[in-house]
């Protein structure tokens, strides 16, 4: 039985580098995490496979990553019963809008938690706030770091006050 608790997967090795984010997100709480690079039309067979076989580990969430057509997500929530995050990515001519609805507008009994396009990120923290309904210790620092997110707006406020727009802007340049 694996210990992984969330499954990660990128349509393409290219949008590695955005998928980073969720995985930076994922070590930050500690999270175990596991991750392939599976396409919804390229491998479609590897992709449930994939999917099926993560369900019987213990997986409890798939973070799923594509552009263009982006079906990956919803390939992915059609064979797997928990939760799935899909994060559609920026491509094309659309700029990530086709995969954007792609992602978001999946049929009834088959849904999908959407981030905005290539948030990452917070892919990565809808992960986390998931699995912190059933782990008070993941809770607790969720908390902190939504503390410490406030504190850091707090921080800047003082510092915009003190120094004023246009030098707080040079200093930002910097």
């Amino acid at each position: 039985m694996s210990n992984k608790l969330v499954a990660i997967i990128a349509a393409s090795d290219s949008d590695l580098p955005i998928i980073s984010e969720a995985i930076k997100v994922l070590e930050e709480f500690a999270v175990p995490y596991e991750i392939t690079i599976s396409s919804a039309h390229r491998s479609p067979q590897k992709t449930v496979e994939y999917v099926e076989k993560a369900h019987k580990n213990g997986v409890k969430i798939i973070i799923a990553g594509a552009s263009l057509a982006a079906h990956l997500a919803g390939v992915v929530a059609s064979h797997f019963p928990l939760p799935v995050i899909g994060i559609p990515l920026k491509s094309g001519v659309l700029e990530g809008i086709d995969a954007f609805l792609a992602t978001a507008q999946m049929p009834p009994g088959v849904p999908v938690a959407t981030v905005g396009i290539d948030n990452a990120k917070n892919a990565g923290l809808l992960a986390v706030q998931i699995l912190a309904t059933s782990d008070k210790n993941l809770e607790e620092k969720l908390v902190a770091y939504k503390k410490s997110l406030a504190q850091g707006v707090e921080k800047k406020a003082e510092k915009l006050e003190q120094v004023g727009y246009k030098k707080y802007l040079d200093e930002k340049q910097v």
